[in-house]
């Protein structure tokens, strides 16, 4: 195996980079998962999950990926036959369709809202769509789109779907901690997030939670997983504090340390530090002269995603970058592959580190034969204002 250089600074749209509080809790020594410390231990960290919900609904940490609580969503509510709407404007808002179509069946029974990738969804569509098939039981949307730097109007769909009998469903992967959610005023009924995104926790633990509605149509819905049937960990967990399976021990440790930090910045200080980062990166990347990806009003404040100036090539643009700079860029996903890059600007990330990492693509263009120059200077400008 090469040696690896685990020095390089992680600007991508997740993992992110975690605080040296939050991986030296994972050392702590290791603790039976069917022990009155563990039971504490994940009773404490739920606790602090449901705080940075916003929430009052059952809320379960799950050992996986952000997409095994997708997976978890859908498989735990939908039969085949039934009748699902996702929204779709970017690649994991697709994720959710692909996963809806292994449990309710590729059909008519199966409607797809798209919008163009870069934009953002519109609530009077899901409306329409509501109307015209009032037997929808399940609405599925992505809060914020890494693919493209897009974040929908969740709040306001949540006004729409509440009026019908629908579940909703919504992605906060990596919006949850750095964008405002608040799952109850919103109207959720299934939350679905993950850990190494703006919670700044290593990647490897999920978490969601279930609403009074959602519980109704999970209890009628025949199971269709073993390892994320919810209703085993709602069991297990209102029984005994516990995960019906082996769950991360080290990861427990490492969220809950980094919800602790989430929680003590404060959430609302946490989202005007999101939105401020986010309008100095925008900034910055205006005043080089290069057109953003994202229009406008669907612009993200975890991500912000960038068109290539003809004739950069992806490959020799993000090389530069990690390679001479040490820092990482995320590229294009599906068909943006070599179109766009992407630039993280979540979790722990901070003011120097928005400003270094403009000014290496600054000169990563520069070596390329693009006058990409002024960047730094307006993100300061932002930095230095009040927001």
């Amino acid at each position: 195996m090469r040696k690896m250089d685990y020095t390089k600074l992680l600007m991508i749209p997740g993992p992110t980079m975690v605080p040296n509080t939050v991986l030296t809790s994972m050392a702590n020594p290791i603790i039976g998962h069917r022990t009155a410390d563990y039971g504490e231990l994940l009773e404490d960290t739920t606790e602090k999950m449901k705080k940075v919900f916003m929430t009052k609904n059952d809320t379960y940490l799950i050992t996986g990926s952000g997409t095994s609580v997708m997976d978890m969503a859908i498989s735990n509510t939908v039969d085949k036959g039934d009748k699902v709407l996702t929204i779709v404007n970017g690649n994991f808002g697709d994720r959710f369709y692909k996963i809806a179509k292994i449990y309710a069946g590729d059909g008519d029974n199966l409607i797809k809202l798209e919008n163009e990738w870069g934009d953002s969804a519109e609530p009077e569509k899901v409306k329409e769509i509501l109307e015209a098939h009032p037997d929808i039981k399940v609405v599925t949307v992505v809060h914020n789109e890494t693919s493209t730097g897009v974040k929908n109007p969740i709040e306001e769909i949540g006004n729409v779907v509440k009026d019908y009998d629908a579940l909703y469903i919504v992605d906060t992967v990596s919006s949850l901690g750095g964008d405002y959610v608040a799952v109850d005023k919103f109207n959720i009924d299934i939350c679905v997030t993950g850990s190494q995104k703006c919670i700044a926790a290593p990647p490897g633990m999920a978490a969601l939670c279930v609403s009074e509605k959602a519980w109704k149509v999970i209890n009628e819905t025949e199971t269709k997983s073993f390892y994320l049937d919810v209703k085993t960990y709602k069991k297990k967990y209102d029984d005994k504090k516990e995960t019906p399976f082996t769950p991360s021990v080290t990861l427990t440790y490492a969220m809950n340390e980094a919800l602790d930090i989430v929680l003590n910045e404060g959430l609302e200080n946490r989202y005007k530090r999101h939105e401020k980062l986010a309008k100095a990166t925008i900034a910055g990347f205006e005043a080089m002269g290069l057109e953003l990806f994202a229009k406008e009003r669907a612009r993200s404040v975890t991500v912000t995603s960038v068109k290539y100036p003809e004739g950069i090539v992806d490959k020799e643009f993000r090389g530069i970058m990690t390679n001479k700079y040490g820092i990482s860029l995320a590229g294009g996903q599906a068909h943006l592959g070599g179109k766009i890059f992407r630039m993280g600007h979540m979790g722990e990330a901070k003011e120097y580190h928005i400003l270094g990492t403009l000014a290496a693509i600054e000169m990563a263009f520069n070596e390329l034969g693009i006058d990409a120059t002024g960047g730094v200077d307006a993100a300061k400008k932002v930095l230095n204002s009040e927001i």
